[in-house]
Protein backbone atom coordinates (compact mmCIF):
# COMPACT_ATOMS: atom_id res chain seq x y z
CA UNK A 1 0.00 0.00 0.00
CA UNK A 2 1.48 3.08 -1.01
CA UNK A 3 1.64 5.94 1.99
CA UNK A 4 -0.09 9.62 0.68
CA UNK A 5 2.01 12.40 0.17
CA UNK A 6 -0.53 14.83 0.88
CA UNK A 7 -1.78 15.66 4.46
CA UNK A 8 -5.25 14.92 5.89
CA UNK A 9 -7.24 17.62 4.79
CA UNK A 10 -10.43 18.52 2.52
CA UNK A 11 -11.49 21.05 -0.10
CA UNK A 12 -14.56 22.36 -2.28
CA UNK A 13 -15.34 21.41 -6.01
CA UNK A 14 -16.33 24.46 -7.85
CA UNK A 15 -15.64 25.75 -11.12
CA UNK A 16 -14.59 29.61 -11.44
CA UNK A 17 -17.59 30.32 -13.58
CA UNK A 18 -19.85 28.88 -11.47
CA UNK A 19 -18.99 32.20 -9.16
CA UNK A 20 -21.59 34.67 -8.90
CA UNK A 21 -21.08 38.40 -10.22
CA UNK A 22 -22.67 40.76 -12.37
CA UNK A 23 -21.29 40.04 -16.08
CA UNK A 24 -23.44 36.43 -16.63
CA UNK A 25 -19.92 34.40 -15.55
CA UNK A 26 -17.12 34.27 -12.57
CA UNK A 27 -14.45 35.72 -13.16
CA UNK A 28 -11.16 36.54 -11.01
CA UNK A 29 -12.09 40.08 -9.16
CA UNK A 30 -13.61 40.78 -6.41
CA UNK A 31 -16.21 38.26 -5.23
CA UNK A 32 -13.36 35.46 -6.44
CA UNK A 33 -11.03 36.91 -3.81
CA UNK A 34 -14.27 36.54 -1.11
CA UNK A 35 -14.38 33.31 -2.43
CA UNK A 36 -10.91 32.30 -1.30
CA UNK A 37 -11.30 33.99 2.58
CA UNK A 38 -14.26 31.59 2.43
CA UNK A 39 -12.64 28.43 1.57
CA UNK A 40 -10.36 29.50 4.38
CA UNK A 41 -13.25 30.61 6.94
CA UNK A 42 -14.86 26.80 6.47
CA UNK A 43 -11.35 25.56 7.17
CA UNK A 44 -11.03 23.68 3.85
CA UNK A 45 -7.01 23.46 2.11
CA UNK A 46 -7.93 22.75 -1.43
CA UNK A 47 -10.41 24.57 -4.02
CA UNK A 48 -10.50 22.32 -6.93
CA UNK A 49 -11.48 23.75 -10.39
CA UNK A 50 -12.23 21.89 -13.97
CA UNK A 51 -9.90 23.10 -16.87
CA UNK A 52 -9.15 26.89 -17.54
CA UNK A 53 -8.79 26.48 -21.09
CA UNK A 54 -10.83 28.64 -23.81
CA UNK A 55 -13.85 26.77 -24.34
CA UNK A 56 -15.17 25.63 -27.94
CA UNK A 57 -18.18 25.71 -29.48
CA UNK A 58 -19.77 23.09 -26.82
CA UNK A 59 -18.85 25.31 -24.04
CA UNK A 60 -17.06 22.20 -22.16
CA UNK A 61 -13.77 23.00 -20.09
CA UNK A 62 -13.02 19.42 -21.37
CA UNK A 63 -12.67 20.30 -25.44
CA UNK A 64 -10.65 23.44 -25.27
CA UNK A 65 -8.85 25.96 -28.26
CA UNK A 66 -5.55 25.33 -26.31
CA UNK A 67 -3.59 23.31 -23.58
CA UNK A 68 -1.70 25.95 -22.89
CA UNK A 69 -4.03 28.60 -23.20
CA UNK A 70 -6.56 30.02 -20.41
CA UNK A 71 -10.14 31.01 -21.10
CA UNK A 72 -10.03 35.24 -21.23
CA UNK A 73 -14.06 34.71 -20.37
CA UNK A 74 -12.72 34.91 -17.12
CA UNK A 75 -11.08 38.24 -16.89
CA UNK A 76 -12.18 40.55 -14.60
CA UNK A 77 -13.55 43.86 -16.06
CA UNK A 78 -13.08 45.32 -12.88
CA UNK A 79 -9.24 44.53 -12.22
CA UNK A 80 -9.26 45.81 -15.80
CA UNK A 81 -10.32 48.76 -15.00
CA UNK A 82 -8.00 49.02 -12.06
CA UNK A 83 -5.34 48.92 -14.38
CA UNK A 84 -6.58 51.38 -16.18
CA UNK A 85 -7.51 49.42 -19.57
CA UNK A 86 -11.08 49.64 -19.54
CA UNK A 87 -14.05 52.03 -18.83
CA UNK A 88 -17.22 50.94 -16.52
CA UNK A 89 -19.13 52.70 -19.26
CA UNK A 90 -18.56 49.14 -21.23
CA UNK A 91 -20.91 47.20 -18.79
CA UNK A 92 -23.13 50.13 -16.85
CA UNK A 93 -25.89 49.55 -18.70
CA UNK A 94 -25.58 45.29 -19.71
CA UNK A 95 -27.69 43.19 -17.68
CA UNK A 96 -26.83 39.08 -17.43
CA UNK A 97 -29.02 36.13 -15.80
CA UNK A 98 -27.43 35.20 -12.14
CA UNK A 99 -27.76 31.57 -11.98
CA UNK A 100 -26.78 30.46 -15.10
CA UNK A 101 -24.43 31.46 -17.73
CA UNK A 102 -25.25 32.69 -21.21
CA UNK A 103 -22.41 32.19 -23.31
CA UNK A 104 -23.36 33.47 -26.34
CA UNK A 105 -23.68 37.05 -24.50
CA UNK A 106 -20.92 36.28 -22.31
CA UNK A 107 -18.90 35.55 -25.29
CA UNK A 108 -19.54 39.00 -26.86
CA UNK A 109 -19.00 41.39 -23.70
CA UNK A 110 -15.43 39.74 -23.12
CA UNK A 111 -14.28 39.40 -26.49
CA UNK A 112 -15.26 43.27 -26.53
CA UNK A 113 -13.61 43.94 -23.32
CA UNK A 114 -10.35 42.04 -24.75
CA UNK A 115 -10.70 43.94 -27.44
CA UNK A 116 -10.93 47.53 -25.90
CA UNK A 117 -7.93 46.62 -23.23
CA UNK A 118 -6.16 45.72 -26.26
CA UNK A 119 -6.58 49.14 -28.09
CA UNK A 120 -6.06 51.33 -24.76
CA UNK A 121 -2.74 48.95 -24.23
CA UNK A 122 -1.71 50.00 -28.10
CA UNK A 123 -2.42 53.63 -27.19
CA UNK A 124 -0.45 54.33 -24.62
CA UNK A 125 -2.54 53.48 -21.82
CA UNK A 126 -1.20 51.40 -18.89
CA UNK A 127 2.05 51.82 -20.19
CA UNK A 128 3.27 50.05 -16.31
CA UNK A 129 2.62 46.90 -18.42
CA UNK A 130 4.52 47.14 -21.68
CA UNK A 131 7.79 45.78 -20.04
CA UNK A 132 5.73 42.78 -18.45
CA UNK A 133 3.77 41.75 -21.46
CA UNK A 134 6.89 41.74 -23.91
CA UNK A 135 8.28 39.47 -21.00
CA UNK A 136 5.62 36.98 -20.90
CA UNK A 137 5.20 36.84 -24.34
CA UNK A 138 8.94 36.08 -24.65
CA UNK A 139 9.09 33.71 -21.91
CA UNK A 140 5.77 31.80 -22.94
CA UNK A 141 6.57 31.64 -26.67
CA UNK A 142 6.78 28.35 -27.44
CA UNK A 143 2.84 28.46 -27.42
CA UNK A 144 1.76 31.49 -27.39
CA UNK A 145 2.10 32.78 -30.54
CA UNK A 146 0.95 29.72 -32.29
CA UNK A 147 -2.24 29.78 -30.33
CA UNK A 148 -2.57 33.59 -31.10
CA UNK A 149 -1.96 32.98 -35.13
CA UNK A 150 -4.44 29.86 -35.23
CA UNK A 151 -7.09 32.10 -33.25
CA UNK A 152 -6.91 35.17 -35.39
CA UNK A 153 -7.09 33.09 -38.08
CA UNK A 154 -10.10 31.13 -37.29
CA UNK A 155 -12.03 33.97 -36.11
CA UNK A 156 -11.09 35.40 -39.57
CA UNK A 157 -13.07 32.47 -41.27
CA UNK A 158 -15.86 33.25 -39.27
CA UNK A 159 -14.98 30.44 -36.60
CA UNK A 160 -14.79 27.95 -39.07
CA UNK A 161 -13.42 24.26 -37.36
CA UNK A 162 -9.35 23.52 -38.11
CA UNK A 163 -10.72 20.76 -40.91
CA UNK A 164 -12.63 23.24 -43.37
CA UNK A 165 -9.68 25.41 -43.43
CA UNK A 166 -7.89 26.17 -46.46
CA UNK A 167 -5.42 23.62 -46.72
CA UNK A 168 -2.21 26.17 -47.32
CA UNK A 169 -3.26 27.23 -43.68
CA UNK A 170 -4.65 23.98 -42.20
CA UNK A 171 -1.05 22.65 -43.78
CA UNK A 172 1.08 25.37 -42.47
CA UNK A 173 2.58 26.72 -45.67
CA UNK A 174 5.41 28.66 -44.98
CA UNK A 175 4.27 31.28 -47.50
CA UNK A 176 0.48 31.04 -45.67
CA UNK A 177 1.90 31.53 -42.31
CA UNK A 178 3.77 34.53 -43.41
CA UNK A 179 1.11 36.17 -45.17
CA UNK A 180 -1.40 35.71 -42.32
CA UNK A 181 0.96 37.10 -39.57
CA UNK A 182 1.57 40.11 -41.76
CA UNK A 183 -2.41 40.24 -42.48
CA UNK A 184 -3.50 39.39 -38.58
CA UNK A 185 -0.90 41.46 -36.84
CA UNK A 186 -3.66 43.43 -34.67
CA UNK A 187 -5.76 40.10 -33.41
CA UNK A 188 -2.30 37.98 -32.81
CA UNK A 189 -0.86 40.52 -30.09
CA UNK A 190 -4.63 41.04 -29.05
CA UNK A 191 -4.73 37.09 -28.10
CA UNK A 192 -1.25 37.56 -26.55
CA UNK A 193 -2.35 40.25 -24.63
CA UNK A 194 -5.61 38.04 -23.48
CA UNK A 195 -3.51 35.48 -21.70
CA UNK A 196 -1.32 37.95 -20.68
CA UNK A 197 -3.65 39.96 -18.75
CA UNK A 198 -4.98 36.33 -17.33
CA UNK A 199 -2.08 35.04 -16.09
CA UNK A 200 -1.67 38.25 -14.18
CA UNK A 201 -4.76 38.51 -12.54
CA UNK A 202 -4.71 34.48 -11.91
CA UNK A 203 -0.87 34.98 -10.81
CA UNK A 204 -2.25 37.53 -8.38
CA UNK A 205 -4.98 35.26 -6.71
CA UNK A 206 -3.31 32.40 -6.36
CA UNK A 207 -0.72 34.53 -4.25
CA UNK A 208 -3.88 35.56 -1.94
CA UNK A 209 -4.92 31.91 -1.75
CA UNK A 210 -1.46 30.68 -0.57
CA UNK A 211 -1.47 33.05 2.10
CA UNK A 212 -4.42 32.52 3.24
CA UNK A 213 -3.71 28.47 3.09
CA UNK A 214 -5.83 27.57 0.05
CA UNK A 215 -4.06 25.48 -2.25
CA UNK A 216 -5.58 24.65 -6.29
CA UNK A 217 -6.09 21.50 -7.62
CA UNK A 218 -6.17 21.73 -11.46
CA UNK A 219 -7.46 19.15 -13.96
CA UNK A 220 -6.01 18.30 -17.52
CA UNK A 221 -7.72 16.59 -19.44
CA UNK A 222 -5.42 13.89 -20.97
CA UNK A 223 -6.96 14.71 -24.94
CA UNK A 224 -7.10 17.69 -26.77
CA UNK A 225 -9.77 19.10 -29.08
CA UNK A 226 -9.37 18.22 -32.49
CA UNK A 227 -10.14 22.25 -32.99
CA UNK A 228 -7.17 23.71 -31.54
CA UNK A 229 -4.09 25.32 -31.93
CA UNK A 230 -2.21 22.15 -29.89
CA UNK A 231 -3.51 19.95 -33.12
CA UNK A 232 -2.48 22.68 -35.46
CA UNK A 233 0.76 23.28 -34.74
CA UNK A 234 1.58 19.77 -33.53
CA UNK A 235 0.24 17.40 -36.02
CA UNK A 236 2.85 14.89 -36.51
CA UNK A 237 1.86 13.77 -32.42
CA UNK A 238 -1.76 12.72 -33.47
CA UNK A 239 -3.15 10.22 -35.08
CA UNK A 240 -4.37 12.01 -38.48
CA UNK A 241 -4.60 11.50 -41.79
CA UNK A 242 -3.19 13.19 -44.99
CA UNK A 243 -6.21 15.95 -44.46
CA UNK A 244 -5.23 16.94 -40.50
CA UNK A 245 -8.67 14.64 -39.72
CA UNK A 246 -8.38 12.17 -36.73
CA UNK A 247 -8.29 8.58 -38.43
CA UNK A 248 -9.43 7.41 -34.79
CA UNK A 249 -11.55 9.52 -32.25
CA UNK A 250 -11.44 8.75 -28.19
CA UNK A 251 -14.08 7.97 -25.85
CA UNK A 252 -15.37 5.29 -23.37
CA UNK A 253 -17.39 2.07 -24.21
CA UNK A 254 -20.49 1.67 -22.40
CA UNK A 255 -20.72 2.31 -18.90
CA UNK A 256 -22.32 3.84 -15.84
CA UNK A 257 -23.20 7.16 -17.09
CA UNK A 258 -24.60 5.93 -21.03
CA UNK A 259 -25.23 3.04 -22.66
CA UNK A 260 -23.58 4.26 -26.33
CA UNK A 261 -20.58 5.04 -24.11
CA UNK A 262 -18.99 8.81 -24.12
CA UNK A 263 -17.81 9.47 -27.57
CA UNK A 264 -15.71 12.24 -27.32
CA UNK A 265 -14.44 13.22 -31.10
CA UNK A 266 -10.77 13.97 -29.44
CA UNK A 267 -8.06 13.36 -31.92
CA UNK A 268 -5.34 10.78 -29.83
CA UNK A 269 -2.12 10.87 -29.46
CA UNK A 270 0.64 9.16 -31.62
CA UNK A 271 2.68 7.88 -28.66
CA UNK A 272 5.40 6.30 -30.77
CA UNK A 273 5.95 9.57 -31.95
CA UNK A 274 5.56 11.08 -28.73
CA UNK A 275 8.59 9.11 -27.17
CA UNK A 276 10.19 9.83 -29.93
CA UNK A 277 10.41 13.70 -29.09
CA UNK A 278 10.81 12.32 -25.28
CA UNK A 279 7.33 13.49 -24.12
CA UNK A 280 8.58 17.57 -24.41
CA UNK A 281 5.14 18.50 -25.57
CA UNK A 282 3.68 16.95 -22.31
CA UNK A 283 6.28 18.09 -20.60
CA UNK A 284 5.65 21.34 -21.54
CA UNK A 285 2.11 21.09 -21.18
CA UNK A 286 2.10 20.11 -17.12
CA UNK A 287 5.36 22.35 -16.61
CA UNK A 288 2.41 24.79 -17.52
CA UNK A 289 -0.21 23.64 -15.57
CA UNK A 290 1.60 23.39 -12.21
CA UNK A 291 2.76 27.27 -12.75
CA UNK A 292 -1.09 27.75 -12.62
CA UNK A 293 -1.70 25.14 -9.70
CA UNK A 294 -0.39 23.43 -6.86
CA UNK A 295 -2.11 19.77 -7.84
CA UNK A 296 -3.55 18.24 -11.06
CA UNK A 297 -6.14 15.95 -11.63
CA UNK A 298 -5.20 13.90 -14.44
CA UNK A 299 -8.40 13.30 -16.26
CA UNK A 300 -8.83 9.55 -17.39
CA UNK A 301 -5.74 7.55 -16.38
CA UNK A 302 -6.90 4.65 -17.70
CA UNK A 303 -6.27 6.29 -21.33
CA UNK A 304 -2.54 6.23 -20.33
CA UNK A 305 -2.21 2.63 -19.91
CA UNK A 306 -4.98 1.86 -22.45
CA UNK A 307 -7.32 4.05 -24.68
CA UNK A 308 -10.65 3.73 -26.53
CA UNK A 309 -10.00 4.08 -30.34
CA UNK A 310 -12.99 4.36 -31.89
CA UNK A 311 -13.23 4.47 -35.85
CA UNK A 312 -13.49 8.08 -37.12
CA UNK A 313 -16.66 7.41 -38.96
CA UNK A 314 -18.49 6.03 -36.24
CA UNK A 315 -21.60 8.07 -33.98
CA UNK A 316 -21.25 6.26 -30.99
CA UNK A 317 -18.36 5.01 -28.72
CA UNK A 318 -19.92 1.53 -29.44
CA UNK A 319 -17.62 0.45 -31.87
CA UNK A 320 -14.04 0.48 -30.48
CA UNK A 321 -11.02 -0.97 -29.22
CA UNK A 322 -8.60 -1.06 -26.65
CA UNK A 323 -4.84 0.16 -27.66
CA UNK A 324 -1.69 0.51 -25.65
CA UNK A 325 -0.82 3.39 -24.54
CA UNK A 326 2.78 5.22 -23.19
CA UNK A 327 2.34 3.50 -19.85
CA UNK A 328 5.13 4.30 -17.31
CA UNK A 329 8.09 5.53 -19.86
CA UNK A 330 5.65 9.14 -19.70
CA UNK A 331 5.56 9.46 -16.09
CA UNK A 332 9.07 8.65 -15.32
CA UNK A 333 9.71 11.39 -17.89
CA UNK A 334 7.48 13.69 -16.57
CA UNK A 335 9.54 13.11 -12.81
CA UNK A 336 13.15 13.34 -14.60
CA UNK A 337 11.79 17.02 -15.59
CA UNK A 338 9.36 18.03 -12.49
CA UNK A 339 11.59 16.14 -9.36
CA UNK A 340 7.83 15.05 -8.57
CA UNK A 341 4.43 14.26 -9.52
CA UNK A 342 1.86 15.80 -7.83
CA UNK A 343 -0.92 14.36 -9.55
CA UNK A 344 -4.55 12.73 -8.43
CA UNK A 345 -4.92 9.54 -11.13
CA UNK A 346 -8.98 9.43 -12.46
CA UNK A 347 -8.99 5.75 -11.96
CA UNK A 348 -12.99 6.11 -12.44
CA UNK A 349 -15.34 3.56 -15.06
CA UNK A 350 -13.86 0.21 -15.97
CA UNK A 351 -10.38 -0.21 -14.74
CA UNK A 352 -8.66 -2.98 -15.00
CA UNK A 353 -5.48 -4.28 -12.80
CA UNK A 354 -2.41 -2.58 -14.97
CA UNK A 355 -4.33 0.97 -14.25
CA UNK A 356 -4.23 -0.24 -10.54
CA UNK A 357 -0.63 -1.27 -11.01
CA UNK A 358 0.43 2.29 -12.90
CA UNK A 359 -0.95 4.47 -10.03
CA UNK A 360 0.37 1.99 -7.32
CA UNK A 361 3.94 2.22 -8.67
CA UNK A 362 3.85 6.15 -9.38
CA UNK A 363 2.56 6.31 -5.95
CA UNK A 364 -0.48 8.47 -6.93
CA UNK A 365 -3.51 8.98 -5.07
CA UNK A 366 -6.81 7.38 -6.97
CA UNK A 367 -10.33 8.51 -6.66
CA UNK A 368 -13.66 7.39 -4.87
CA UNK A 369 -16.85 8.64 -5.57
CA UNK A 370 -19.53 7.52 -2.73
CA UNK A 371 -22.17 7.74 -5.74
CA UNK A 372 -20.73 4.87 -6.83
CA UNK A 373 -21.12 2.88 -4.12
CA UNK A 374 -24.68 0.97 -3.81
CA UNK A 375 -23.50 -2.40 -5.17
CA UNK A 376 -22.82 -4.04 -1.83
CA UNK A 377 -20.03 -4.41 0.22
CA UNK A 378 -17.04 -5.36 -2.19
CA UNK A 379 -17.74 -1.93 -4.10
CA UNK A 380 -14.15 0.04 -3.87
CA UNK A 381 -16.10 3.48 -3.34
CA UNK A 382 -17.08 2.67 0.19
CA UNK A 383 -15.55 3.99 2.51
CA UNK A 384 -14.62 0.80 4.62
CA UNK A 385 -12.64 -0.36 1.35
CA UNK A 386 -10.58 2.74 0.74
CA UNK A 387 -6.72 2.94 1.45
CA UNK A 388 -5.29 6.46 2.79
CA UNK A 389 -3.80 7.58 -0.19
CA UNK A 390 -6.84 8.14 -2.21
CA UNK A 391 -9.32 11.03 -2.81
CA UNK A 392 -13.00 10.80 -1.64
CA UNK A 393 -15.90 12.81 -3.29
CA UNK A 394 -19.33 13.36 -2.73
CA UNK A 395 -19.71 13.39 -6.16
CA UNK A 396 -18.00 14.87 -9.48
CA UNK A 397 -18.82 17.78 -12.36
CA UNK A 398 -20.13 14.36 -13.89
CA UNK A 399 -22.52 13.01 -11.18
CA UNK A 400 -26.02 14.49 -10.80
CA UNK A 401 -26.04 16.64 -6.94
CA UNK A 402 -25.71 14.32 -4.37
CA UNK A 403 -29.64 15.51 -3.49
CA UNK A 404 -30.43 14.85 -7.06
CA UNK A 405 -28.69 11.33 -7.05
CA UNK A 406 -30.31 10.08 -3.53
CA UNK A 407 -34.08 11.65 -5.07
CA UNK A 408 -33.57 9.17 -8.00
CA UNK A 409 -33.03 6.33 -6.27
CA UNK A 410 -35.29 3.85 -5.32
CA UNK A 411 -36.24 2.57 -2.04
CA UNK A 412 -33.94 -0.63 -1.88
CA UNK A 413 -30.73 1.74 -2.81
CA UNK A 414 -32.23 4.18 -0.12
CA UNK A 415 -32.50 1.59 2.71
CA UNK A 416 -28.49 0.29 1.99
CA UNK A 417 -27.28 3.94 1.85
CA UNK A 418 -29.10 4.10 5.47
CA UNK A 419 -28.07 0.93 6.62
CA UNK A 420 -24.23 1.73 5.55
CA UNK A 421 -24.04 5.12 7.18
CA UNK A 422 -26.49 3.74 10.15
CA UNK A 423 -28.77 5.88 10.31
CA UNK A 424 -31.97 7.12 8.59
CA UNK A 425 -31.12 9.86 5.82
CA UNK A 426 -31.76 13.16 6.53
CA UNK A 427 -29.95 15.76 4.75
CA UNK A 428 -28.24 13.42 1.80
CA UNK A 429 -25.54 15.98 0.89
CA UNK A 430 -24.79 16.76 4.23
CA UNK A 431 -25.04 13.02 5.09
CA UNK A 432 -22.68 11.89 2.38
CA UNK A 433 -20.43 15.06 3.36
CA UNK A 434 -19.84 13.82 6.88
CA UNK A 435 -19.22 10.12 5.19
CA UNK A 436 -16.60 11.07 3.06
CA UNK A 437 -15.01 13.63 5.88
CA UNK A 438 -15.19 10.68 8.23
CA UNK A 439 -13.38 8.27 5.52
CA UNK A 440 -9.78 7.14 5.35
CA UNK A 441 -9.56 8.92 2.27
CA UNK A 442 -6.37 11.10 2.83
CA UNK A 443 -8.45 14.07 0.84
CA UNK A 444 -12.06 14.59 0.71
CA UNK A 445 -13.83 17.07 -1.84
CA UNK A 446 -17.14 17.58 -1.56
CA UNK A 447 -19.09 20.18 -4.49
CA UNK A 448 -20.40 23.39 -3.64
CA UNK A 449 -23.53 22.43 -4.74
CA UNK A 450 -23.77 19.48 -1.90
CA UNK A 451 -22.75 21.68 0.28
CA UNK A 452 -25.66 24.18 -0.60
CA UNK A 453 -28.11 20.77 -0.84
CA UNK A 454 -29.21 21.68 -4.10
CA UNK A 455 -31.24 19.33 -6.28
CA UNK A 456 -30.32 18.17 -9.97
CA UNK A 457 -31.24 21.98 -11.14
CA UNK A 458 -27.57 22.55 -10.03
CA UNK A 459 -26.12 20.02 -12.18
CA UNK A 460 -22.84 21.15 -14.04
CA UNK A 461 -22.55 18.02 -16.39
CA UNK A 462 -24.39 15.65 -17.59
CA UNK A 463 -22.33 12.92 -19.91
CA UNK A 464 -23.74 12.14 -23.07
CA UNK A 465 -25.63 15.28 -23.44
CA UNK A 466 -24.37 17.63 -26.00
CA UNK A 467 -26.42 20.88 -24.68
CA UNK A 468 -27.05 22.81 -21.34
CA UNK A 469 -23.65 21.87 -19.54
CA UNK A 470 -21.13 23.92 -18.02
CA UNK A 471 -23.95 26.88 -17.26
CA UNK A 472 -24.57 26.20 -13.45
CA UNK A 473 -23.85 29.26 -10.85
CA UNK A 474 -24.32 29.79 -7.47
CA UNK A 475 -26.00 33.00 -6.08
CA UNK A 476 -25.28 34.86 -3.09
CA UNK A 477 -28.54 34.45 -1.39
CA UNK A 478 -27.90 30.48 -1.42
CA UNK A 479 -24.82 30.68 0.62
CA UNK A 480 -25.60 30.83 4.25
CA UNK A 481 -23.38 32.12 7.09
CA UNK A 482 -24.31 29.27 9.01
CA UNK A 483 -22.88 26.88 6.34
CA UNK A 484 -19.45 28.56 7.05
CA UNK A 485 -19.00 27.17 10.78
CA UNK A 486 -21.12 23.85 10.43
CA UNK A 487 -18.24 23.02 7.53
CA UNK A 488 -15.53 24.55 9.36
CA UNK A 489 -16.54 22.17 12.63
CA UNK A 490 -17.10 18.83 10.52
CA UNK A 491 -13.69 19.64 8.97
CA UNK A 492 -11.81 19.98 12.38
CA UNK A 493 -13.88 16.57 14.18
CA UNK A 494 -12.30 14.80 11.80
CA UNK A 495 -8.75 16.15 11.64
CA UNK A 496 -9.32 18.15 8.24
CA UNK A 497 -8.46 21.16 8.99
CA UNK A 498 -5.17 22.91 8.22
CA UNK A 499 -2.73 22.91 11.26
CA UNK A 500 -3.04 25.79 13.66
CA UNK A 501 -6.62 26.18 12.82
Amino acid sequence: MTAPSLPRSAGILLHPTSLPGPFGVGDLGPITYRWIETLAAMKQTWWQILPLGPTGDSDSPYQSFSAFASDIKLLSPELLEQDGLVSRSLWATKHFQEDRVDYPSVVAFKTDLIRTAWQSFQSGRASQLKQEFEAYANKESHWLHDYALFMAIRASLGGKPLTEWPKDLLLRQPTALESAQKEFTGAIGMHKFGQFLFDRQWEALRKFAANRGIKIIGDASIFVAADSADVWANSDLFLLNADRKPTVVAGVPPDYFSEDGQHWGNPIYDWKRMGETNYQWWCSRISRQLAQVDLIRLDHFRGFCQAWHIPASEKTARNGKWVDGPGIKLFERLREVLQKLPIIAEDLGLITQDVNELRDRLGLPGMRVLQFALEGPPNLHWPHNYVPNCICYTGTHDNDTAKGWYNSLNDKDRNYLALTIGRGIGDPSWDLIRLAWTSVAVLAVAPLQDVLSLGNEARMNKPGVAEGNWRWRFRLDQFRPDLISRLGDLTTLYNRAPSGK
